[in-house]
């Protein structure tokens, strides 16, 4: 392949290649000159131009495939614009004159049609370059068109189309003559000549003003006879045409109109000329009379393409135009659902009705943006009243003057179900935006709505029912008030039929609704349902006029009910069980007795009735299923038994009564078999032999005399098989209405009136409104469901009976009937093989294998194509469910033998898709043997070109076979890719089927060949270079579906080999098809992008982009990407696409795009999703970007240039304006905006850093934009549509949340959030108007809670509105239950009532917490006046910190109330089910009984916050003592009962119910539930612990503090953040405290006995006297797992398994984070508090443990800080082993000898720790050392006179002294003065003895060697200041020694009067100490000083002189000595912690 990429034809390499290779290779080379022409040097093609034109045109004449023609005309017109023009004409001649051959061969016609489509590209591309040489060209080809074939006339239509795009105006010579030629084609026999004409005629249009004026109507009636038996593809194109001319007529294109004078079309004129073609067909207006009396209906193919020409018409239009003129367009697109000729039978009015809600919809769904479809919505509206008045005028004129008003009435019902129907979508779509449609009184849209209740027609009935659902979902607050309406008006018009089944009905639809609005509705509404539906039913017997219609309405509102679920039925089923068992005859003899009574009318009525009862007892199963228990079950068999025996007796009755009982009859039968199919077949196997003869009667239309077919075949046959069935339809827009034209009976006539209990059911997926289909096709359809429910479970002779009984069938019936019956048997075969196949169950022994096999075989050769499908894929089930080799190898050879032998297309069909079936269903491994033998049959029937349909069979067989056999089809890769390839280039492109199933090959073969694609072997990169050819060939063709398959071929390749897939032509390609008139292109293309997007997004946004510029330079592709890119037509493209996967595909896509772009390009993704979100449709303005741009446009106007003046108004962009995003995108916007915070958030934190954000280059930082997200916010918070409200407080609570603590640079000590507080407060207030749903309520109850606790607030008048509002909303609260009327369901306000609580609760807590931290802080100093002066003025409303305590106290008895009240039901909610009997039966505070399942989940989001404020209010008010005791939570208690209470009751009331709740929660907490909730249980539960009495309670019940230890401690294995861990031993220390506080008053008070009895006292404590402690019960041992787990947690050191345990590496663990120092710091601690909770013996029995963790932990983090700091867990264990040491304990007797050892040995483990070694270099000798001095202090007579310790110390001591650090020296010093000072003198001696000559040493080495810093020269002082301590420790008759040493040593440190000038800082600093100390020594000690003095003169006149000096510079400074302090004399290192 590689070959053919040159420049010219590489001729020697085509030479060497075989002959099948040759159009490959050529196509290759043609590919290859495409792209490189265009980039190509002119020069060098201009060099090599004549050997190109040479070797391009002798191409035409090699007999070119269809791709390489037009790439070869493509070439050739290219290579002409580029080069010289000079040999363009020879080359026009040379295909002229090849077009003008005789030769008609069929081996000819390839050239032919290549030099026909050289032609066209040339004019295409140079047009009127070409001169006069168009009338010769034109004129020939118009020639040739009359003697060619089909295929010719296609091509050569194909080109004229080019001819006249090239030329424009300047052909206008020959418009006439090709429009007189090309006119008569349109009715063409070939249906691709058609569309060819059709597109030809379309480009004439724009040129030929006849053909809009004088021709108009002609061309109409042509195209109406065009639509009569056309295909889909020309219903389009025709469409396409027809649409476009008659707006064309209607708004002619200027330039057009300004060459000639013409007479423009009125809109009546066109409208009247479409409308002939909907009621009148193709039959033109000549013959209509006649044909009007026989009454002939039009084609439906007619009526279905008029119908899509109507929706072209309007967009062509566009917009704006339909909003001027849509009460024009509506009355006449009414006015033709009201013409006779439109409703000539009920189908056919459903068909019409069908396709005017089609125009409808398209044009006003799609065209007009929001303002305008609700003014749309007022003309519907006032449409229908003005029917509505007419049919009244009628109903009521009672004399009959009024004939003609009868038949006004039944055409009015057809409009009333158009119009309300669209209005109902309308509003629908429109949803919470609709709402000033629904309020303004002038529209009276209810109220005309609910007056066609009353319609004579039911069908109006039920539309006007439907509308009223789909106000109701879009406004919820509308469900409650229509159902009391309806309820009303059932009650007050109970004696008109018509009422009491038009409100009967409009109850059912809301209720059906309700499951669409989350809010539900009100409890007591579905009593008031069933009350009136018994009074219904109980009075139905009393008034024959009424009775059916009551016994319909009853039944109707029951089965309603039933969609309401389970919680609200469960309260009414004894009484539905009840009313059911009452309407059927109790027993055999009742059943036998009533055949004999009654007359036509009853019997109606009691067939109604019963169908009714089965109906809703369908709906009771199918939406209660856990109401099914097996008792139930059981009472319901009892009348569905009744009504099977029933059904037999019923033929005999209506042979009595008449045939019009039969549609009751066969109502019942549905009902039965409907509910049948729901339940398990076991529970009525014992009346399977009558209910399947009833089932095979039904489908076999046994007592049917009419030929009803089922519509179940499409769905039970493969989705993928619909390109055979060649009938059925792809998905497409028009889907709605091409559904008429299916073969089956009456499909596509769904309506509501054909089963009234669907507008109560759920809308099957996909469909606007429920459409069941007519009776009689339903009745077959719910059989054959049945049948494949029940075949499963009978036995093997009864199916055997059953299929023989088939085949006799199908045999007796002839023609027509034939296939029908057939349709049905199979329909019915394919659902019981498929429950076969889903029960995992086998078909039987062989006879009925058999039997089976006859059936299936016979109809594989039938000529029907869709029994030919059902055969295959029944013979592909068949195989699965029997799963024998054997048996498959048989069907597998049948198959081989007939495709050898057969030569007839039928049976060729059939068998080669039995292969592909049978391969597909029992998959590769089972059909491995018989590969070989089906590809190489498939293979030659591929090539069959004599038959497409063959072709299309074998292919898709193929397909299935390749998809199915996976890897093992890999040898066959080759040769079936190279057919496919030889297909591509050779099948002509009007056989789009081959084209779609070769595609579908192609992608099975890249799935085969899989990831192997990626290599680079010479074969796999044929292969690949295969599979792109073939996609490039697919992209290339006209039909969209060939595109498409184009495009997932292209996406599988990619997902393979993505580096060898062209992005660069890929995605702009992409784009173009996004705007592609077909759904499943745009499917296909989104489903692309979104796979490309994941990998490559940014790729994809630029190629698009460059796509954008490419279209700016005017070339010829219609495209709408904008500077917005790819991104902002995807938006675009979800206002107007309706498509669920296509929607929910381009959501993906642009998340894909969002995640990995959004925070690159900030601003861009910001200002697309701000656009959208500014579109909103202010109800009073117009759309504001619509606006600006009109007012350009004026200005512009004034100068109009040519340009504008030949544009006309229909292709003006301007005209039609895109229409503002819909309310669905916004919310998705705002999605957007969120997670783009989100991902910034965790891109990079400078993006919440303002100062970060200036000063960073990188601009686009998201904090820059904090004004727009408040924007966005703001108008999405305060929008009409509740979704977007949602959406928009969401962004605002992440906007605070994410930027609350953002300071503001310019303003210290303010952050950016506060500028914005008017604009939050302004958001918030709209949710709170009374009229706003409880979700939206509760929502902005949280933004609330999270602004006022953010801190951001400081203005207190801002403070107060944000705050008034969460007031009136607990106004709300404590209303109570039941007070206001309620719109919603109780749940809905228990939503609201907890969110309330939940705000106010977090508010209290925030402000608890900055109380808590105001009081903490030092007071300010009192100001002096002026300051205050002037303070006021800037802080008046500064808020002082106790501001929002204050705001929040008023409310606090009634919060603290309130809040208890929920908890107490959180409490009771969360019980397990066992226990549900302890629930209040009136429910709690909050929540009823019957929303109880709601209820929990609401609770379960808010009680956490609740929690912690509870437990802030009991602590702070000492358990509400100033509170009366527990107030009456529930009005409902009597208050005598509660008052009884003690106070001390009350508290352990509170406490059990805190600490239950806690526990209940922490044991375990969901994985899903926030972590918040966690932490805020955990500090409600230290909060509340913090309180006296708590700590009482809890210190009594000891057994109740070890399981909230046990818990914590599962929590710690479960919960991770240290944040938690932390939370956690806070409690835990308070949990001690409480335990120790307790125990001190216990021996308090024993010691008070004590005096009276000294002997038998028991020990207080834990351990007793053995020190045993009991896990379980022995809070210390609890305590003690805990604190070890978190221990070892952090410091996996600590654990000597893991030190032992081989595999543990001797690697030093990093340092603790600050969390974790904290952390265990804080373990430390509380393991030290644990021995004084213990008896001696007890403390014992713990001490070992404690001591060896807290020395492990002081041996692991003491490690050196750079700035010489003590880390918490250091001061920590410090602090421990000073408590231990020190505590009581070592004052008793009886552990004496212990203890000694104890801490001796802890001693001992300090200083082995505290060795110098390798491994440990950072170790902090320091820290040791202060632990050694403190056992030294502590516990000195346990550790007198142990020589070993004593050693190990004093070494410690002497190798910090001789560290050489200064640091070290000088802390050393400070410790030995404290050992030196210890009062024994036993301890302190050696030690004295030991060190102070290093210490004299040190000194006097000072001397020689001056410190050089300040820690050298604190060493110093120190080492002096012990010294000193000495002297004063001395006896007096050694003192004079120690002044000896002291004196001189500090003498030698001052300086001479000369020295001091130039002396460093340090030195002069030891100067001035040692002169402060002497002076202070010589008084103290004076006769000693004096001796000393007087032995060294020297010294004395040294210290002499220093003094002098100093005195003189004192007096010099006297002035200055006031500002300065002296000199340092404190110590400068202290201890955060002293422990001295």
């Amino acid at each position: 392949m590689e070959l053919a990429h040159s420049l010219l034809l590489n001729e020697e390499a085509l030479a060497q290649i075989t002959e099948a290779k040759r159009p490959v290779f050529i196509f290759e080379w043609l590919r290859f000159l495409d792209k490189v022409l265009v980039a190509a040097n002119k020069t060098d093609v201009k060099e090599k131009q004549k050997k190109l034109v040479e070797q391009l045109t002798g191409l035409i004449s090699s007999a070119p495939g269809p791709p390489t023609r037009k790439l070869l005309a493509k070439n050739l017109a290219t290579l002409y614009s580029i080069g010289d023009t000079f040999t363009v004409f020879q080359t026009l001649d040379k295909c002229n004159e090849i077009i003008k051959s005789k030769d008609d061969t069929p081996a000819y016609l390839p050239t032919k049609l290549a030099a026909v489509a050289c032609v066209g590209a040339f004019y295409e591309k140079m047009g009127r370059m070409l001169g006069s040489s168009f009338p010769d060209t034109i004129n020939n080809l118009l020639k040739a068109l009359k003697s060619a074939e089909s295929q010719g006339r296609g091509e050569i239509l194909l080109s004229l189309r080019k001819v006249l795009n090239g030329l424009g105006g300047a052909a206008a010579s020959c418009h006439r003559d090709i429009y007189k030629n090309a006119r008569s084609l349109l009715t063409d026999r070939s249906m691709a000549v058609r569309c060819a004409v059709a597109k030809c005629l379309l480009e004439l249009q724009n040129e030929a003003v006849f053909m809009w004026t004088t021709e108009l109507e002609s061309l109409a009636t042509l195209c109406f006879k065009a639509l009569e038996g056309s295909n889909y593809g020309v219903r389009v194109a025709v469409a396409k045409l027809l649409g476009t001319v008659m707006a064309t007529a209607l708004m002619p294109k200027q330039a057009a109109v300004m060459r000639q004078n013409v007479k423009r079309a009125t809109l009546e004129e066109v409208l009247e000329l479409m409308s002939t073609g909907f009621l009148r067909g193709g039959s033109g207006f000549l013959k209509s009379g006649g044909e009007m009396l026989k009454g002939a209906s039009v084609s439906r193919e007619v009526r279905v393409g008029v119908t899509q020409a109507y929706v072209v018409f309007v967009t062509t239009l566009g917009g704006q135009w339909l909003e001027r003129n849509f009460a024009t367009f509506l009355s006449h697109v009414l006015d033709l659902v009201s013409h006779p000729r439109a409703t000539q039978t009920h189908v056919e009015a459903v068909y019409s009705r069908r396709c005017v809600s089609f125009m409808l919809r398209a044009t006003l769904g799609g065209l007009l943006g929001e303002k305008a479809q609700i003014a749309a919505g007022k003309e519907l509206c006032q449409a229908i009243s003005k029917q509505m008045r007419a049919v009244e005028a009628v109903v009521n004129d009672l004399t009959g003057e009024n004939k003609a008003g009868a038949a006004d009435v039944s055409a009015s019902q057809h409009v009333m179900v158009c119009a309300l129907k669209e209005l109902g979508s309308l509003v629908q779509s429109l949803s919470a935006t609709s709402s000033p449609l629904i309020q303004e009184p002038s529209i009276g849209l209810l109220e005309t709505v609910t007056s066609v209740l009353l319609h004579p027609s039911m069908a109006a009935r039920l539309a006007a029912a439907w509308c009223l659902r789909c106000v109701a979902v879009a406004l919820p607050y509308q469900l409650t008030p229509l159902l009391d309406r309806c309820a009303e008006r059932i009650n007050n018009l109970k004696s008109s039929p018509e009422a009491v089944s038009g409100y009967s009905f409009a109850m059912a639809a809301l209720l059906g609704g309700v499951h669409q609005c989350p809010l539900g509705i009100p409890h007591s509404k579905g009593k008031l349902v069933v009350s009136i539906a018994e009074d219904l039913l109980r009075s139905a017997a009393q008034n024959s006029r009424l009775s059916l219609q009551r016994t319909q309405a009853g039944w109707l509102l029951l089965g309603a009910l039933m969609t309401l679920g389970p919680a609200l039925v469960r309260y009414h089923l004894p009484k539905m069980l009840l009313l059911w068992r009452n309407v059927f005859p109790r027993s055999q003899k009742e059943l036998e007795a009533e055949k004999a009574r009654g007359d036509a009318f009853t019997w109606q009525v009691t067939l109604e009735g019963r169908a009714g009862a089965l109906c809703a007892m369908r709906s009771f199963v199918a939406h209660c299923p856990e109401l099914l228990t097996e008792d139930v079950i059981r009472r319901l068999m009892t009348p569905i038994e009744c009504a099977m025996t029933m059904m037999a007796h019923v033929p005999s009755i209506i042979k009595v009564h008449g045939a019009h009982l039969k549609a009751s009859a066969a109502m019942v039968r549905l009902r039965l078999y409907d509910i049948l199919a729901l339940l398990p077949p076991k529970t009525y196997e014992g009346s399977f032999n009558a209910l399947l003869r009833e089932l095979v009667a039904e489908f076999t239309l046994t007592d049917n005399s009419a030929n009803t077919t089922t519509s179940l075949l499409r769905s039970l046959c493969h989705y993928d098989d619909s390109v055979l069935m060649g009938s059925w339809l792809q998905e497409t827009d028009h889907k709605s209405i091409e559904d008429q034209l299916q073969p089956n009976s009456a499909s596509g006539s769904g309506a509501l009136e054909h089963d009234p209990s669907s507008i109560y059911l759920r809308v099957p997926v996909g469909e606007a409104i429920p459409g069941p289909l007519p009776l009689g096709v339903s009745v077959i359809d719910a059989s054959v469901a049945l049948f494949g429910v029940v075949f499963p479970h009978v036995s093997f002779k009864h199916r055997l009976q059953m299929l023989d009984h088939f085949a006799e069938c199908i045999k007796q019936a002839k023609g027509v009937r034939q296939q029908a019956v057939q349709l049905n048997i199979f329909t019915a075969v394919l659902s019981a093989l498929k429950g076969l196949a889903e029960n995992k169950s086998t078909l039987g022994p062989e006879e009925v294998r058999k039997s089976a096999l006859a059936l299936v075989m016979g109809a594989l050769d039938n000529p029907n194509p869709i029994l030919r499908c059902a055969a295959g894929e029944a013979l592909g089930r068949m195989a699965q469910v029997v799963g024998e080799a054997t048996f498959i190898a048989r069907m597998a050879q049948t198959s081989f033998d007939k495709l050898k032998s057969a030569r007839d297309v039928v049976s060729r069909t059939g068998h080669s898709l039995a292969l592909g079936c049978l391969h597909r269903y029992v998959g590769g491994i089972g059909s491995g043997q018989h590969l070989k033998t089906s590809v190489s049959i498939l293979l030659a029937l591929a090539q069959d070109g004599s038959s497409h349909e063959v072709q299309t069979w074998a292919l898709h067989s193929l397909a299935l076979i390749v998809d199915s056999s996976g890897p093992m089809y890999r040898g066959y890769v080759e040769p079936t890719l190279s057919l496919v390839l030889t297909l591509l280039l050779t099948v002509p492109p009007s056989h789009t089927e081959v084209h779609q199933c070769l595609g579908r090959c192609l992608g099975a073969l890249i799935t085969t060949v899989g990831p192997e694609l990626q290599g680079n072997g010479a074969t796999i990169s044929t292969i690949r270079s295969s599979c792109l050819v073939g996609c490039a060939i697919m992209q290339d063709h006209s039909d969209s579906l060939v595109q498409a398959a184009a495009i997932s071929c292209l996406q599988q390749l990619h997902m393979f080999a993505p580096r060898h897939v062209n992005l660069s032509s890929l995605v702009p390609c992409l784009c173009v098809h996004l705007c592609s008139s077909h759904l499943l292109l745009r499917r296909a293309a989104v489903a692309c992008l979104r796979q490309l997007a994941q990998r490559e997004a940014a790729e994809v946004c630029e190629y698009a982009m460059s796509l954008a510029k490419k279209t700016g330079d005017g070339t010829t592709i219609k495209l709408n990407i904008t500077e917005t890119g790819l991104e902002g037509v995807l938006f675009g493209m979800l206002d107007k696409e309706t498509d669920r996967k296509l929607c929910s595909d381009i959501h993906d896509t642009l998340g894909h795009m969002l995640s990995s772009l959004a925070v690159e390009k900030l601003s861009h993704w910001l200002k697309l999703c701000k656009d959208v979100l500014a579109a909103t449709t202010d109800v009073g303005g117009a759309v504001v970007f619509e606006v600006e741009r009109d007012e350009e446009d004026s200005e512009k106007n004034n100068e109009t240039d040519d340009d504008t003046m030949f544009t006309g108004l229909g292709d003006d962009d301007k005209s039609k304006p895109s229409v503002a995003p819909r309310w669905v995108t916004r919310v998705f916007a705002a999605d957007c905006l969120c997670r783009i915070i989100l991902l910034c958030e965790n891109a990079d934190k400078t993006h919440f850093d303002l100062a970060a954000a200036r000063a960073a280059k990188k601009g686009d930082l998201l904090v820059r934009h904090l004004s727009d997200l408040i924007r966005m916010a703001f108008m999405a918070a305060t929008d009409h549509s509740n979704q977007l409200r949602m959406a928009g407080l969401q962004a605002l609570e992440d906007i605070i949340k994410k930027f609350a603590s953002v300071p503001e640079p310019e303003f210290p000590g303010h952050v950016i959030l506060e500028q914005y507080q008017a604009n939050v407060g302004a958001a918030l207030r709209p949710a709170f108007s009374p009229d706003t749903p409880s979700d939206i309520t509760a929502k902005a109850c949280q933004v609330c809670s999270t602004w006022i606790g953010s801190g951001v607030v400081s203005d207190l008048n801002d403070l107060r509105r944000v705050h008034n509002l969460l007031v009136s909303s607990l106004d709300k609260v404590q209303a109570g239950k039941g007070s206001s009327s309620q719109l919603y369901s109780e749940s809905a306000t228990t939503m609201e009532k907890l969110a309330v609580l939940k705000a106010w609760a977090e508010v209290y807590v925030v402000a608890m917490k900055i109380k808590k931290e105001a009081e903490s802080k030092p007071v300010k100093p009192a100001r002096t006046c002026i300051e205050d002066e002037d303070e006021d003025d800037l802080g008046a409303n500064v808020l002082p910190p106790d501001s929002l305590i204050t705001l929040v106290q008023p409310e606090l008895p009634s919060l603290s109330r309130l809040w208890l009240a929920m908890l107490r039901d959180y409490a009771l909610l969360t019980l397990p089910a066992e226990f549900s009997s302890q629930l209040p039966p009136e429910g709690g505070a909050f929540y009823t009984p019957e929303t109880i399942d709601m209820a929990r989940l609401h609770y379960r989001s808010s009680w956490a916050p609740v929690l912690h404020a509870v437990a802030l209010w009991l602590n702070s008010t000492g358990f509400g003592e100033d509170d009366e005791p527990d107030s009456p939570s529930a009005p409902s208690k009597a208050a005598g009962v509660t008052l009884s209470k003690t106070f001390d009751e009350s508290v352990k009331d509170r406490m059990h119910l805190i600490l239950g709740v806690s526990i209940e929660f922490l044991c375990f907490p969901r994985p899903e539930e926030p972590i918040e909730n966690v932490m805020s249980c955990l500090q409600g539960l230290c909060t509340i612990l913090d309180s006296p009495c708590a700590k009482k309670h809890i210190a009594e019940d000891q057994l109740l503090a070890v399981e909230l230890l046990n818990v914590l401690h599962r929590l710690l294995l479960t919960r991770d953040p240290p944040g938690v861990q932390l939370q956690v031993t806070a409690v835990v220390q308070e949990t001690i405290r409480a335990a120790q506080e307790q125990l001190q008053l216990q021996r308090t008070s024993k010691n008070k006995d004590e005096e009276v009895e000294k002997e038998s006292a028991p020990v207080l404590g834990e351990g007793g006297d053995t020190g045993e402690l009991v896990p379980g019960k022995s809070l210390v041992f609890a305590c003690m797992e805990l604190l070890v787990f978190i221990l070892v947690r952090h410091l996996p050191q600590l654990n000597t398994k893991v030190k032992e345990s081989p595999s543990h590496a001797t690697l030093r663990p990093p340092r603790l984070s600050e969390q974790s120092a904290r952390l265990v710091a804080h373990t430390v601690s509380i393991l030290a508090e644990l021995p004084s909770l213990c008896t001696p013996a007890g403390s014992m029995t713990i001490l070992p443990t404690v001591l060896f963790l807290i020395t492990g932990v002081l041996k692991e983090t003491a490690l050196k800080t750079p700035d010489n700091s003590v880390p918490a867990p250091v001061s920590a264990a410090l602090q421990a082993v000073k408590t231990i040491i020190t505590s009581p304990l070592s004052r008793e007797e009886s552990i004496k000898t212990q203890w000694t050892t104890l801490v001796r040995s802890s001693l001992a483990s300090v200083l082995e720790y505290s060795q110098p070694d390798d491994s440990r270099a950072d170790l902090d000798d320091i820290s040791m050392l202060t632990a050694i001095t403190l056992f030294l202090l502590s516990a000195g007579n346990e550790l007198v006179g142990v020589t070993v310790l004593q050693k190990g110390c004093l070494d410690q001591y002497r190798n910090a002294i001789n560290s050489g650090d200064p640091w070290m020296e000088a802390r050393c010093y400070q410790l030995l003065l404290s050992v030196f000072q210890h009062c024994s003198r036993a301890l302190s001696t050696p030690y004295i003895h030991a060190l102070a000559p290093i210490l004299v040493e040190k000194l006097k080495a000072a001397e020689t060697s001056p410190p050089q810093s300040s820690v050298e020269l604190q060493a110093v002082q120190e080492g002096v200041r012990v010294l000193e301590a000495l002297v004063g420790m001395g006896e007096e008759q050694n003192r004079v020694q120690l002044l000896a040493l002291l004196v001189p040593t500090l003498i030698s440190y001052l300086l001479d009067e000369k020295a001091i000038l130039s002396a460093s800082p340090v030195s002069k600093a030891l100067h001035e100490f040692s002169l402060q100390n002497l002076m202070r020594i010589g008084p103290l000690y004076p006769a000693a000083f004096k001796i000393v003095i007087g032995a060294a003169p020297e010294l004395k006149t040294c210290l002499e002189s220093a003094i002098r000096a100093n005195q003189a510079s004192s007096r010099a400074k006297a002035a200055a000595r006031l500002a300065q302090p002296t000199v340092q004399a404190a110590p400068t290192i202290k201890l955060k912690t002293s422990f001295f």
